[in-house]
Order: structure tokens, then C-alpha cells, then sequence
């Protein structure tokens, strides 16, 4: 043994069943603020969670003994009971041979770990996978069976051996069997007596065959490791076996069970409880909650749409822009404290949709609107229909009701009563491209706007489906249902076009702005034309007639496409079927 181990003056790694061991001074060691801790009532669970090393054992034991020898050395014996010092002394009792021995003389309230299921758990634990084998001996007891004879010799050799200056009889073995007088078999009696035995018992027998190459290791290995992992009484269904290099390596084992393991279930549902603690505290520090937001809100979102059961939890924790949280972001939680419905547009970005001619009359209002701009939040949406007894309504869709006062009421059933005839002759100008034409409550400086209905598509919800992949416009037209045209009564464009259509509803010019106004609506609320062509040459043609250039003399000079009176039927309101296609 080294001399500085005597002293203790020197901390160096140490390394279990290695012959000569250098234990660290207890002056510098970490387990030392731990027994402190300990002896102030803190949790002996703490064991093995810190770095805790060799002097770990002092919390279950009251003193303890290292035997060692080492091959060309002597054999010594370090001994100390944590008072702050130690002995080291030659040892000649009881020869190892060679190696290391550790005996603990445990406390009489830790004597639990005597016990054969506290051994186990914690080797299975904590040492399943080392690369040495450890073997439990146990004391155990069972039944023998012998002869009533053979049970009086081995009482008289036990008395016998009391006695030093006595010598053992000899014992004549006169076979199984016997015959009386008569010559007939005489068969001994017997009697059973329970006899002790040491057993050994490997605890560790699971080899670590994911650091081994998968050429190497057998089916009969594999299946014998899943079962020892798993206490499954089946054999795995498939395994792989695989390794990652590169700037993070690792070796790794998937197996697949025939059938769904109900613990990772219950693992699993632990796990996201848990999770939803921990973001629900989060909120609390604003500046790292915004950070969070920024890298995992999709996946928030993401399980809104898909985890039903945590639904309401996964809603507590969504934040967004609103039209009055400026540059801060508002939770729904809060939000609702202070609104009547939760309003919320659909567009690409928080600018545009504050400038969206849906948000006009509720910004008037002064209702906040919460700003939903990710593609996310449209399938989020979906399934989220409201929160904390508040409806989640969209602005841009039919059925939204501002009017608060008598007086508003009035004015708009006056509204259309005199719009009437223009709406209906909108309708047959503009035919199947929308599905009606009213008058809007929603509108205050746009002159119209095109909205769907209750359970359509929004425009980005349009939008994103038709970037999928296996998009397919004749089999997903009764999601993208005829739209609906709101046409604000207040607005000159509208007044002047009504007048002239009720002069001579025949009119080329007012089919001509109809359609243009239309087309319009459609790109100002976010929707894309299916004839693009066409709108520009209304645009063209209305250019002409501004800048006051005869539309004839051109077509005299160089003939070009005819300007359509009407826009080809909208492909996708065909009456079909099909399941909604999500990436």
C-alpha cells in the first residue's frame, strides 16, 4: 500500500475491483456535506444522485473495513467507523489472496439492506451493465431426507466433535436395504431434517451486447436480452440494432414486442402530466416562456390537434399577438378576462391582418382580436371550438354579429331592403362562383369582402391544402364550398354601382365591375383565382378606359383575346366527397 494512503494527503480516482485502492481524504470528499445533510434529516434516497462515492456507504453503515492485497505486496486492512480518521495496518487473519474485500457493519436501523430483494434492487438498478460479474451468496436451508441411523450418527458426530480428545467411530455402510431373520427385505425408516448451504446467485447476467458488433451476437442472445429488459414472457417481434457516428455517436437496440407495452402506456401519461406541470410554471418567467414559445409552440399546437384528451391543458399554455398586446403576447387565460368572444382572423402575418377588411368594424368596436398566423393554428383551431366557455370565432367566416344597439339594427334592415334587387342581380351575374350576396356587418372603409361558411375552409386553410401533395381539386370540392360576397352598404362604390344597375341592369359595364369587384374581393381576402387571366384583363381594360384610349381603335389595329363576360365556372364546387389529406 502506498504511503500516501496511510496519510491521506493525496485524492485520487477510485476504480472498484482493482487490487490496491486509493481511498480520497474524508477532509476533501463530497460525501461529507452529504452525511451532514443526511444526519439534518435530508432523504436517503439521495444515495448515488450527487457523485457520491466510497464514503456513500457510511450512510447505511457504522463502520467500515477494506480488506486488499495486492499480487507482489502484503495484505492490509483499512478500517474506520467516519469519525474523521482511519487506520491502515497489515492484515494476516484471513488471506484473500488477492484482490479487494469491503466489509460494512451496518446501522441497526439500516439492516433492510441485509435483505435479499433491497441487494437485488439495487444491483439491478445501479449495475445491471458493468462489465464485472457480481454474485450474491445466500444462506438458505432445505429438506434432506436420511435414514433414522444415518440421522443418530451425525447427532453423535456432532457430539463428538465437542470433544477434542475423543476419536470419531467408524461408520460401516450396510447398504439401502436390509433382510430380517426370515430373509425377507427389511427397508429402513427414514425421517426428514432441513440442512443450511450457501448459494451464489450472479445478479448481473445480462451482457451488454449493444457495445458488441450485431455479426457477433446470436437470435437465442437477443431474445434472452429482451426478455431480462422487458419481463416480457414472448419473444420480440423484430429488432434492430444500429449505430450513430458523427458529431453525437451512440449504439442502440429497438426492439418491437408483439403487442403494446401497458407500461409504456402508464409511462407514457406520467410523462406528460408531468410536462404540463413544468410549462405551466414556465409561463411564469416571461422572458424564457417566449423563448420556448419561439423553439416547441408547434408542438404544442401540434397536440391540440391530435392529444383530445389534454386538450384543455395544451390551450392554457397557447400565447399569441393581439390587436391590443402590442409587442407582448397574450395567453388565452388572460385574454378571456376581458372580452366577450375570442376573435381571430386568418392571415399570413400579424400586419396583415390588422389591416384585413374582416377586422374593420371590431377594431372599431375596440374588440381585441387575436392574431392566428401559423399554418398550425388553422388544424389548431379546428379543434379548439372555445375556451374557458368562450366560442372561438373567426371574423372570416358568415355568421358574425356586431350590432349591438337598436339603432344599428334598424339602419341595416333598411340597408337591405334598398340593396335587395342588387344583391339578387350580383347573384345572377356572378352565377355558381359564390353561393350568395349580402349585406356585411363587418365592413367599414372596404367596399366588399368574400367570406365562406361556418365548417368551409378558411383562405390560408385553402391555401395549405392545396400545396399537399396528393392534392386532387375535382375530389376535395366540398371542403372549398361557394363562397359568400358581403357588400358594404355604406360604401360609394357600392351606392354608385347599385344605381347603375337599377338604370339598366343589362348593362355591359356593370356585369363587367361585378365580376372585377368580385375577383377583387376574392384576392383582398386571401383566396387565389382560378382564372388569373382573366382578372387581368379586366384590370387592362379598366387602365384603357382611364388613361381614355378607345378599346375599338386598339382592336382594330392588333386583334387580341376577347374580354370574357364571364369567368369560367370555379372548379373545386363540384359535389364530391373526399378524407381531408394533412402533411
Amino acid at each position: 500500500m502506498p504511503e500516501e494512503v496511510c496519510h491521506g494527503e493525496e485524492e485520487v480516482e477510485t476504480f472498484a475491483f482493482q487490487a490496491e485502492i486509493t481511498l480520497p481524504p474524508w477532509t476533501v470528499s463530497g460525501a461529507k456535506a452529504l452525511m451532514e445533510s443526511f444526519q439534518a434529516g435530508a432523504d436517503i434516497s439521495m444515495i448515488g444522485q450527487f457523485g457520491v462515492g466510497f464514503y456513500s456507504a457510511y450512510l447505511v453503515a457504522k463502520k467500515v473495513v477494506m480488506i486488499t492485497k495486492h499480487n507482489d505486496d502484503e495484505q492490509y486492512a483499512w478500517e474506520s467507523s467516519a469519525g474523521g480518521s482511519f487506520t491502515v495496518c497489515a492484515e494476516h487473519d484471513e488471506p484473500i489472496g488477492r484482490g479487494t474485500k469491503v466489509i460494512l457493519h451496518l446501522k441497526e436501523d439500516q439492516t433492510e439492506y441485509l435483505e435479499e430483494r433491497w441487494v437485488n434492487e439495487v444491483v439491478m438498478t445501479h449495475s445491471q451493465y458493468i462489465g464485472y460479474p457480481i454474485t450474491l451468496y445466500l444462506e438458505k436451508e432445505r429438506e434432506k431426507e436420511i435414514s433414522n441411523d444415518e440421522a443418530e450418527e451425525e447427532k453423535g458426530e456432532k457430539e463428538k466433535e465437542d470433544k477434542e480428545d475423543v476419536e470419531k467411530p467408524k461408520i460401516k455402510d450396510v447398504g439401502s436395504d436390509e433382510k430380517d431373520d426370515s430373509g425377507k427385505d427389511k427397508k429402513k425408516k427414514t425421517k426428514k431434517i432441513k440442512e443450511k448451504y450457501t448459494d451464489q446467485e450472479e445478479l448481473n447476467k445480462t451482457n451488454r451486447i449493444w457495445t458488441r458488433n450485431s455479426d457477433d451476437i446470436t437470435q437465442e442472445e437477443y431474445e434472452e436480452f429482451y426478455k431480462i429488459l422487458t419481463n416480457d414472457w414472448k419473444d420480440h417481434l423484430a429488432v434492430k440494432h444500429f449505430s450513430v457516428e458523427g458529431q453525437l455517436e451512440f449504439r442502440a437496440l429497438l426492439f418491437i414486442p408483439h403487442q403494446q407495452s401497458k407500461i409504456l402506456k402508464v409511462i407514457h401519461k406520467g410523462v406528460v402530466k408531468k410536462c404540463l406541470e413544468l410549462f405551466s410554471e414556465l409561463m411564469e418567467d416571461k422572458e424564457n416562456y417566449k423563448k420556448f414559445c419561439e423553439a416547441f409552440f408547434k408542438n404544442l399546437k401540434l397536440g391540440i390537434h391530435k392529444d383530445s384528451s389534454n386538450q384543455c391543458c395544451l390551450s392554457e399554455l397557447l400565447c399569441y399577438h393581439t390587436s391590443q398586446s402590442g409587442n407582448e403576447m397574450t395567453s388565452l387565460s388572460q385574454y378571456v378576462c376581458h372580452t366577450k368572444e375570442t376573435g381571430s382572423p386568418s392571415g399570413e402575418s400579424e400586419e396583415q391582418e390588422a389591416n384585413s377588411a374582416f377586422a374593420e368594424r371590431v377594431q372599431k368596436q375596440v374588440f381585441d382580436v387575436v392574431y392566428m398566423t401559423k399554418c398550425i393554428d388553422k388544424y389548431c383551431v379546428q379543434q379548439l371550438k372555445d375556451f374557458d366557455g368562450k366560442s372561438l370565432v373567426s371574423v372570416t367566416k358568415e355568421g358574425l354579429e356586431l350590432l349591438e344597439d337598436e339603432e344599428e339594427k334598424k339602419k341595416m334592415e333598411e340597408s337591405k331592403a334598398k340593396f335587395e334587387n342588387f344583391c339578387n342581380l350580383m347573384r345572377e351575374i356572378l352565377d355558381k362562383k359564390v353561393e350568395k350576396v349580402t349585406i356585411s356587418y363587418r365592413l367599414v372603409s372596404s367596399p366588399c369582402c368574400t367570406v365562406t361558411s361556418t365548417y368551409g375552409w378558411t383562405a390560408n386553410m385553402e391555401w395549405i391544402m392545396k400545396a399537399q401533395a396528393l392534392w386532387d381539386n375535382s375530389n376535395m370540392g366540398y371542403m372549398m364550398v361557394k363562397k359568400h360576397l358581403e357588400i358594404n352598404p355604406d360604401h360609394p362604390m357600392v351606392e354608385t354601382l347599385g344605381q347603375k344597375a337599377e338604370a339598366d341592369k343589362n348593362d355591359k359595364v356593370v356585369k363587367d365591375l361585378v365580376v372585377l369587384l368580385f375577383e377583387t374581393a376574392l384576392l383582398s381576402s386571401g383566396f387565389s383565382l382560378e382564372d388569373p387571366q382573366t382578372h387581368s384583363n379586366h384590370i387592362y381594360c379598366m387602365i384603357k378606359l382611364g388613361l381614355g384610349i378607345d378599346e375599338d381603335e386598339v382592336a382594330a389595329e392588333e386583334p387580341s383575346a376577347a374580354v370574357p363576360d364571364e369567368i369560367p365556372p370555379h372548379e373545386g364546387n363540384k359535389d364530391v366527397s373526399h378524407m381531408e389529406e394533412v402533411d
